[in-house]
């Protein structure tokens, strides 16, 4: 049996187990490990061994508990609800408002976390049963969240441009600061898309109705003090890295600490909020870590299998191409590869290639990084291996299926792209806030 006949084996079976119910984790673990056996025997246990400690061995992992935890604070105090009223207040009269609103809500929460894992947390615990509740289009509405989350990998603080920083050694001050326009305009391009579609198709956001409408001024100016919260969060925790005074895991414990504190000074920190938010921590992180694990397997099964050496060859052999031909066949294998690889198996797989490739054409490696995010971005959403494909089905509610998130993402990736196409177009979007700031 050819290789190709057995990777298309092994994502008919994930997909058909995926479509019987199955957790994700087993679905892609359980694929990975039979397959591992049984193309090398006794020896490929060692593949999942293998993944599970280059799971441990990763230092930044430790901010993933303490983002979440953040998240779940903001959530079950009630801190995440005021914000998400204040959006609903002051959005609900548009059609489709509250659908901006979240992805309002969805950029604030990923400026607080550097993960989507808060942001899919909230987006679907919070904003998706209301969402429904009032009469919005489940599709248009899962794909806003789905698409807002990913946002958390490109603004700061974004820990996968911690672990580009780390392996181009590039300043990931001036990552992170890269990422703040183009995370921005993509999430400009999300409302414009929401705000159009609404218009043309006015029933898959319906208005608040005029009762719903009428809340005194002082409540809504009220409501808009609710953001100096989660800003004063973002502050604590990205001022403090870009000053270099604290490291990045230690950023994570100073947002996952003024959560805390935040609660404690609005009075809504009790037993049973502490309680809930340490539970749901640690089963979501537990669940999160075993997608991960699943994915490395499942990503190492396809190294194993030379799928990824493969593309390599394919795309970026010496073909007396120009600079910018190469570049954009990096961009299109990467989005190929997103399909069934991590964020981090395609970085460090294709790192020791591509990164010093880019720089020897001529390219500036900030502005490269936040391609590459915004890819990462893309394969997040991208089927059958999308990250946050899977996180929705483990957290939507029974009525949005497995195949009602699939297209939910159509509309968002294409966006996804365009900001891509565009930020390769006018790198500026890009490069100007860091060269600005570091100039000073």
């Amino acid at each position: 049996m050819s290789y190709e006949l057995i990777a298309l084996l092994m994502f008919s079976s994930m997909m058909l187990m995926l479509l019987t119910g199955q957790r994700v984790f087993a679905a892609i673990g359980i694929v990975a490990v039979v397959a591992s056996l049984l193309l090398w025997g006794d020896g490929g246990s060692e593949i999942a061994f293998s993944a599970a400690i280059k799971l441990m061995k990763w230092y930044p992992l430790l901010t993933l508990p303490l983002f979440i935890y953040m998240g779940y604070m903001l959530s079950e105090s009630g801190l995440a609800d005021d914000l998400y009223d204040m959006f609903h207040v002051w959005m609900g009269p548009l059609n489709g408002g509250l659908a901006i609103g979240t992805i309002g809500l969805m950029v604030v929460v990923s400026a607080m976390n550097g993960l989507s894992v808060a942001g899919m947390a909230i987006g679907a615990s919070i904003a998706l049963p209301e969402l429904l509740r009032r009469g919005y289009d489940k599709i248009m509405v899962t794909g806003v969240i789905q698409a807002g989350s990913s946002l958390g990998i490109l603004v700061p603080p974004s820990v996968v441009l911690v672990l580009y920083g780390m392996i181009a050694r590039q300043p990931v001050g001036q990552l992170w600061m890269a990422g703040v326009f183009p995370g921005l305009m993509m999430a400009t391009l999300f409302v414009l898309y929401v705000v159009i579609r609404c218009k043309l198709q006015p029933d898959l956001g319906p208005a608040l109705s005029k009762e719903e409408r009428d809340v005194p001024l002082r409540e809504k100016l009220r409501l808009l003090q609710a953001g100096i919260v989660p800003l004063f969060i973002f502050f604590s925790m990205t001022g403090l890295f870009l000053m270099g005074v604290t490291s990045l895991v230690e950023s994570s414990a100073v947002g996952a600490v003024a959560a805390t504190v935040a609660a404690l000074v609005k009075k809504r920190l009790n037993r049973k909020v502490l309680e809930e938010t340490v539970r749901k921590t640690l089963a979501i992180s537990c669940m999160f870590m075993w997608i991960i694990l699943a994915a490395l397997c499942f990503g190492a099964v396809f190294d194993g299998l030379g799928a990824v050496k493969a593309i390599e060859a394919l795309f970026v052999d010496r073909l007396g191409l120009s600079p910018w031909e190469i570049l954009i066949l990096m961009q299109l294998s990467y989005l190929i590869m997103g399909t069934f690889l991590d964020d981090t198996a395609m970085l460090v797989i294709v790192a020791p290639l591509y990164i010093p490739l880019v720089g020897a054409l001529g390219f500036d490696l900030v502005w490269y990084g936040v391609l590459y995010t915004i890819t990462c971005q893309v394969a997040y959403m991208t089927p059958p291996f999308g990250y946050n494909l899977f996180l929705m089905r483990a957290m939507a509610p029974p009525e949005v299926t497995l195949v009602d998130i699939y297209r939910s993402v159509i509309p968002f990736v294409m966006i996804m792209v365009l900001a891509l196409v565009l930020v390769m177009i006018f790198p500026q979007i890009a490069l100007w806030l860091p060269e600005n700031f570091y100039a000073r």
